[in-house]
């Protein structure tokens, strides 16, 4: 991706100097002290946003598509432009600022090791103790932390890493308990590089991710949940991860019976994974549909957002149906959620009531139409649609109705 940022226009000497400007602000100290700790370090680029050239601490999908710092694009809009700094395509008058959960909860996961204070001059010797079965676990732990050092710095590295034979040990060490915690960070690292994810599952990491999820301690769960949303970058891994026994259901277990930051990465991964539609009804087969409306009731924002996706299966829609009060916590949502959580409560509220008169009654009842209005002239252009969508639904007028998301 390039960094250049030029406007299309006859200003393109001022827009560099502007952008600039943007730089130089937030080399001085304008981002969070994550970024400020992390700028010394070679992390990988997409962890650094394509303006300020740091990493982000609240990455935003503007819509061209490409990822921002939410501070960075939001001070190139307040400053008038309206045209991607990537693509120079033209941008909505409102534009929409979706925030990229995926990407946010990879970079909280990559904890900033201290640094190196010496170099490492021949890495093959920790592999070597790695994977040899007379080392010590003490050896392998110490060869473990110094390859997650030096994987963080060098995609170059990670490359040979991957196709090395550490990654047999490595996955051994996953489901070791006295070594997973220190192996589960370099197995993330691993699966930074898109041509290394599908490598990793075809040499079984998803049967060890699952071990790990089913019977591994919280801290350790949510850093393979973690993992599982980072293979499922690439379609074909998304397949393979929900096909596997008990891989969607140890999901769906951690949301219903974890806690804090294992839960929100589990449904992270869920989400990821439903994209691909197969995997709908294997998250509504395993129970899905109750834990995640139970969840949304108590706050966890990021489980509507599986709803939203869950509710374009008609299995799905069928267990929200019959749940108790689906459609009134999914109206909760609407008067108290985030942008993102109400975008995809109307999706939810949409499908619903496409498909069922009851439902549509039911939302009528519990003043959703009422409540939708108001977001038609939203700034999210998602909330927009997804508010007329489901306001022609209400009344009845879904012969042309746009398709909703």
């Amino acid at each position: 991706m390039s960094h250049s940022l030029t406007h299309p226009n006859t200003h393109t000497h001022t827009l560099e100097l502007h952008c600039g400007s943007f730089i130089h602000s937030s080399l001085k100290g304008s981002t969070s002290n994550l970024t400020e700790e992390m700028a010394t370090h070679h992390l990988p680029d997409h962890f650094k946003c394509p303006i300020s050239l740091e990493i982000m601490s609240d990455p935003v999908i503007l819509s061209s598509g490409h990822t921002f710092d939410r501070s960075s694009i939001q001070r190139w809009l307040d400053a008038g432009y309206r045209t991607c700094p990537i693509t120079k395509l033209p941008l909505p008058d409102q534009p929409s600022l979706i925030p990229n959960h995926a990407l946010r909860s990879l970079i909280s996961n990559y904890t900033l090791l201290p640094p190196l204070h010496q170099t490492i001059s021949q890495p093959q010797t920790l592999i070597s103790t790695l994977t040899s079965p007379a080392s010590s676990s003490d050896s392998k732990i110490d060869s473990l932390r110094h390859l997650t050092r030096l994987s963080k710095r060098d995609s170059a590295f990670r490359r040979h890493l991957a196709d090395s034979a550490a990654v047999p040990a490595v996955l051994a060490a996953v489901v070791d308990p006295a070594l997973q915690e220190t192996a589960l960070p370099l197995l993330l690292n691993l699966t930074l590089d898109d041509d290394s994810k599908v490598g990793l599952v075809a040499e079984g990491v998803v049967a060890r991710l699952v071990a790990v999820l089913l019977n591994a301690p919280p801290d350790c769960r949510a850093v393979a949940a973690t993992i599982v949303t980072s293979l499922s970058v690439v379609e074909v891994n998304k397949a393979t991860i929900g096909a596997f026994p008990a891989a969607i259901a140890a999901l769906v277990a951690i949301i219903r019976d974890g806690k804090g930051r294992e839960r929100k990465e589990a449904a992270t991964a869920l989400y990821a994974l439903c994209s691909f539609p197969d995997n709908r009804r294997r998250a509504v087969s395993c129970g899905a549909v109750p834990i995640l409306l139970r969840n949304v009731e108590i706050g966890l924002e990021r489980c509507v957002e599986v709803i939203g996706v869950l509710a374009k299966c008609k299995e799905g829609r069928e267990q929200m149906e019959g749940y108790n009060g689906c459609v009134q916590i999914l109206a909760s949502v609407l008067r108290n959620g985030s942008s993102r959580g109400i975008q995809y409560a109307l999706f939810a509220l949409t499908s619903l009531c496409l498909y069922s008169q009851e439902m549509v009654l039911l939302a009528l009842e519990e003043g959703v139409l009422e409540a939708s209005i108001v977001f038609v002239e939203d700034d999210n252009e998602k909330v927009r649609r997804n508010a007329c969508n489901l306001i022609r639904a209400l009344r009845g007028n879904n012969s042309n109705h746009d398709r909703v998301e």
